[in-house]
């Protein structure tokens, strides 16, 4: 560990600040005040107090009379020296301004000072006598009755009453109002607690994986068929950090996978870990931080941002589904998650498992030259059997007009219900039709912030956007001709296939499962559990039911438009397609029953298609490294965006042109474009792209940060650069 150093009065630091500045700001420390590197501290910025961490000696280059002084400390443990490291290698790395990545470690200002007592109420020694005791005032004095004091929402929130209800009882005189004690930590989860009784297959990686907690650096994927029990493999790997007396990160992509995974946890462990995510509540997020800044969080489950959190002893990381595209983060700073979880381990010297059904081919490429170590679970846990998948060809099979299941697909459901199994039907559209247009004139409803048409949601009835969020009511007319009832829905999305499932199965009971119809993980438990008691029969859905779940009777997997994410032109669409169908087609037959898969496709002979029905996934994998590394594309060669993007469209193409003529010139590198952005309006900014290729070796950002400050600028645009681009909207 690299040594800190310690600051007394009248020294000079360094103070990096979580806002979009350049770099740290120096400072002076005040008499009575000693600092070392990496502590939280208050300081004074533009007339106002804002926190920061110390980062080193003062940079100097300003006069030390002028500089003002550091506040104050907060009473928390300083940012580690390789957390440091590693937020200054993002930074470097994704080209960001150091002080927005610090700002995703320091991402709860309020955490940084102990809480306050809280304000909670408690049953009156001697409530009035004449008091009316309605139903809603029992439930709150019964459940004030155990003598513990509970805050004011949350009293009202498990009593099932109104906030005032709550304060006209205090108000009576019928509670009193006191402090409570700060909450207490976090359970600790019991590495002890024995876990299942593994496989011979998973027995071998759960060894591995423990051998190599506490011996540095290691990047291990775990590869196994969906079923196949991974999870319960780096578990084991999980409570050997435990019992070393170090910390865990766990990432998944979506919190609508944490559901079955706390479960899972919970029955191996005897207790929750710490969960963090952006559906979180201010107060839990608070508490989250703070718990795992004071090493109070032995194992913390989250999403991508988790990996910023400042963990003291880290020992172990985890990804799982490690190829989800749920990984890229797009907006503010621009990583992988994925890749910066590597490079986080690399700079903590500990190990990190890569957990994937479908790993992604940068993995892959990784673990086959011997960069990563590699355990496989071929097979699924229990014996069953990975379910058979067949193609229906909709060139010989189309539904009629206006119908989207097959012939083929429909005898299948029909003998599935029949045997009274459960069904799933995939499609990844949400919402009733992806437009609408009008019959008359042929005006399609678009968007007014974005270049994409207004997706219907008939359940609420409204057309939305599903990049900027823009809604509105279903128009009674079009609004380009005036035309009464002349608006007509093209195309399916999951509320469209529920109607017409509806009409060819009417007793099929059918669950819907979208991110708008499961917008939390509670409303995402409480479908599995109506899956888990069968009280649904045929599940509707789009990728969020698509990896992730066990559920145990579900035996056919249908797939409505299995082409739909192959159209575009993108780097990764075929693999990104295949890892999606081969982890739906992975929901069949997990128990017991065997699993039958029926895939609708207009193209059949795809190679993504053909790998799915001869499960030859290495196959597929293999073929796509050949055509990448003839192409030079990553994980063979480099790529870099540079998204240029504003409120005037003229503005935008002069920026985009004056990057082009300032484009670098290096025998291995290609610049190509400027360009519209497929979307070319996104959220009301005009949006233009440059891509950069180049050899594997090429100092991308070293060129690009050249190229940036040589290049004109132009007022009111802004230029954002994503090295590794993983989309191209």
């Amino acid at each position: 560990m690299t040594s800190e150093r310690s600051y007394g009065p009248g020294d000079l630091v360094a103070v990096n600040l979580p806002l979009p500045v350049n770099g740290p700001y120096d400072y002076r420390v005040p008499d009575g005040l000693r600092l070392e590197d990496g502590d939280l501290v208050r300081v004074p910025l533009s007339g106002r107090w804002v926190s920061g961490a110390v980062w080193g000696p003062a940079r100097g280059g300003i006069d030390p009379a002028r500089l003002r002084r550091v506040a104050s400390r907060h009473h928390l443990p300083p940012l580690s020296a390789e957390l440091r490291g590693f937020l200054d290698w993002v930074a470097g790395y994704t080209m960001s301004r150091p002080g927005a990545v610090l700002r995703m470690t320091m991402s709860v200002p309020e955490a940084l000072d102990p809480p306050r007592p809280m304000a909670a109420v408690a049953l009156a020694a001697d409530p009035p006598p004449d008091l009316r005791w309605t139903e809603a005032r029992r439930r709150v004095r019964d459940l004030l009755s155990d003598g513990v004091p509970r805050g004011m929402a949350e009293t009202a929130r498990v009593a099932a009453v109104s906030p005032g209800v709550v304060r006209g009882l205090r108000d009576a005189g019928a509670l009193v109002g006191v402090d409570a004690a700060p909450r207490p930590p976090p359970a600790r989860p019991d590495p002890g607690r024995p876990g299942p009784r593994l496989s011979e297959a998973q027995a071998s990686g759960a060894d591995a994986l423990r051998r190599a907690v506490g011996n540095g650096y290691a990047c291990t994927l775990l590869d196994g068929v969906p079923g196949s029990g991974k999870t319960e493999v780096y578990f084991e790997a999980v409570a050997e950090t435990l019992r070393r007396g170090r910390r865990v990160l766990v990432l998944l992509p979506e919190i609508a996978l944490s559901v079955q995974w706390l479960e899972r946890f919970g029955r191996r462990f005897g207790g929750p870990p710490a969960i963090w995510h952006s559906g979180l509540g201010r107060a839990a997020r608070r508490d989250t931080w703070r718990d795992v800044a004071l090493g109070r969080a032995p194992v913390v489950v989250g999403a991508r941002s988790a990996l910023f959190l400042p963990f003291p002893e880290l020992g172990l990381i985890v990804v799982d589904e490690e190829h989800d595209a749920s990984y890229k983060q797009e907006d503010g700073v621009i990583y992988q998650a994925r890749d910066m979880a590597v490079a986080r381990a690399y700079r903590e010297r500990i190990p990190i498992v890569l957990a994937s059904a479908t790993p992604s081919l940068e993995t892959v490429v990784n673990a086959d030259a011997g960069r990563y170590a590699r355990r496989c679970l071929p097979d699924r846990h229990g014996g069953a059997a990975m379910p058979a998948v067949e193609v229906v060809d909709l060139r010989a099979d189309r539904p009629p007009r206006d119908q989207w299941l097959s012939a083929r697909l429909r005898d299948a459901l029909e003998t599935t219900l029949a045997a009274g199994e459960q069904a799933m039907l995939f499609l990844n559209r949400r919402g009733y039709a992806p437009l609408t247009l009008c019959r008359a004139c042929g005006h399609r409803l678009q968007c007014p912030n974005c270049t994409a048409w207004l997706v219907e949601h008939r359940l609420v009835g409204r057309l939305q956007c599903h990049h900027c969020g823009f809604a509105q009511p279903l128009p009674d007319a079009c609004p380009a001709c005036g035309a009464v009832d002349g608006l007509a829905a093209c195309g399916p999305g999951v509320e469209r296939l529920s109607e017409e499932a509806a009409r060819w199965f009417p007793d099929a009971r059918q669950a819907l499962a979208t991110s708008d119809s499961l917008p939390t993980a509670r409303a995402v438990a409480d479908l599995v559990e109506r899956l888990e008691r069968r009280e649904a029969d045929l599940l509707i859905g789009t990728q969020i039911v698509a990896k992730g779940h066990h559920f145990p009777h579900l035996t056919l997997v249908g797939v409505i438009d299995a082409d739909l994410g192959l159209a575009g032109g993108d780097l990764r669409a075929a693999e990104r397609t295949f890892q999606m169908l081969y982890q739906v087609a992975g929901r069949a037959g997990r128990a017991t029953r065997p699993g039958r898969v029926v895939v609708q496709t207009a193209i059949p002979d795809h190679p993504v298609m053909t790998a799915l029905v001869h499960a030859d996934r290495d196959g597929f994998l293999a073929a796509e490294a050949d055509a990448r590394r003839s192409a030079g594309m990553p994980p063979f060669g480099r790529l870099a965006a540079l998204i240029v993007s504003g409120s005037d469209a003229a503005r935008v193409d002069a920026q985009a042109r004056a990057l082009a003529r300032a484009a670098p010139r290096h025998p291995r590198l290609t610049v190509l474009g400027p360009a519209p952005a497929p979307l070319a309006l996104l959220r009301g900014r005009h949006r233009r792209r440059l891509l950069v290729r180049g050899d594997r070796d090429i100092p991308v950002q070293r060129l690009i940060r050249h190229w940036l400050s040589e290049a004109e600028t132009v007022a009111g645009v802004r230029v954002q650069v994503d090295i590794d681009p993983h989309g191209f909207l």
